[in-house]
């Protein structure tokens, strides 16, 4: 038998700090790197290097033309690297646009493609969705694995019947549980540093795109900061989007009570800071700094776009996206604050188990490389 591991094509894509990254660089880690190796296809342009990262762990990182830039050199550019270093499977994550990754990976002869779905769409995002219609036949038409982040995502990607037929396998969202665990003392630390120390803090982690819903979020804490003068807001992330939602902030007078953090390697150090997560979403496959916060002991509200699934433990609040009610509940909570608790038991039992769920993940390579294509 070949003691060589079996190497794995990831396509990421753009690497911009986002939670799809997170779950495969979460796997990587603690995936059996003798047996099974991880390399990556990712935009040249992306704002974020993984390179260094990847390579201490023996992994390769392939630079390539942004899609958005010209689609056609990207496929080529993904076609070439395929057919140079002989991978046998491709892992994409880039959801309906994996059309673009699996395409040249079907031409390539490439015997194992698995379209790995994170995501699902908003009514309200009418051109992004005619675009996800349009490609989301053509990316399962050229994959021949189907994987999703939770059953919402499944459904929404492969259909009802062939998520009930067992065609697609769920990879949760898993993570490092001690890692996320709550810590007081790293609470007390970083609240000074910030000069919160006696404050109400409120979180989010995202980055500034139209599906976080930023603007909500602002308005909601304006309104709650009337009312609640002792409260923060934190901000972590970067995104197009983020020098509009800066200028509100100013417009509102608000900016000795909103803290934009920009990108940070430390988030699981910050999940200690909060006593609340807030992710207003419009749409989302099953957000992993949900998984985090729960791991942390930590109550998050979400907007009911957000999956039943996050629920892991019983840390979790859904609202609709009205204003009016998410005001309602954060105040009404500032005067309930809630001590932590430890979830990993429950997070285990729920499949959010890193160390448990990278065995999964490499048995399924194992076992998709000695399948022919069909």
């Amino acid at each position: 038998m070949d003691s060589k591991p079996i190497r794995v094509l990831q396509i990421l894509g753009i690497v911009a700090g986002g939670g799809v990254e997170a779950v495969i660089m979460n796997y990587y880690e603690h995936i059996d790197k003798s047996q099974v190796q991880f390399d990556f296809v990712v935009h040249e342009n992306s704002p974020v290097d993984i390179t260094e990262k990847v390579e201490l762990m023996g992994g390769k990182v392939y630079k390539v033309t942004p899609y958005t830039k010209n689609v056609l050199a990207f496929m080529y550019d993904v076609y070439k690297i395929i057919k140079k270093n002989h991978y046998t499977i491709v892992h994409s994550n880039m959801n309906t646009l994996s059309v673009f990754s699996l395409f040249p990976a079907w031409m390539a002869g490439l015997p194992v493609r698995i379209l790995h779905n994170h995501s699902t769409s908003v009514p309200s995002e009418t051109k992004r969705n005619i675009m996800k219609m349009i490609l989301r036949p053509f990316a399962k038409l050229f994959a021949n694995r189907y994987f999703a982040c939770s059953q919402l995502a499944a459904e929404w990607m492969y259909g009802k019947s062939s998520v009930e037929s067992g065609k697609v396998t769920i990879i949760h969202n898993a993570i490092d549980l001690k890692k996320y665990a709550f810590d007081q003392d790293k609470r007390d630390r970083i609240r000074k540093e910030l000069g919160i120390e006696n404050k109400f803090v409120i979180g989010h982690v995202g980055r500034f795109m139209y599906q976080k819903n930023h603007e909500f979020l602002i308005d909601v804490f304006s309104e709650v900061a009337k009312s609640e003068p002792n409260v923060v807001l934190l901000l972590i992330g970067d995104g197009p989007l983020k020098s509009r939602i800066m200028q509100k902030v100013k417009d509102l007078h608000l900016e000795d009570k909103v803290y934009f953090l920009g990108l940070r390697s430390d988030v699981q150090d910050l999940y200690n800071v909060m006593d609340l997560f807030v992710l207003p979403s419009y749409y989302e496959g099953l957000p992993v700094v949900g998984v985090e916060c729960q791991a942390n002991g930590l109550p998050i509200l979400v907007s009911t776009n957000v999956t039943k699934e996050l629920k892991i433990v019983n840390l979790v609040y859904y609202i609709d996206l009205d204003e009016k009610k998410w005001i309602q509940f954060i105040l009404q909570y500032d005067d309930k604050m809630l001590e932590r608790i430890d979830t990993r038991e429950m997070m285990t039992t729920g499949g959010f188990n890193i160390k448990r769920e990278a065995v999964h993940l490499k048995n399924m390579y194992c076992v998709g490389e000695s399948v022919n294509d069909k």
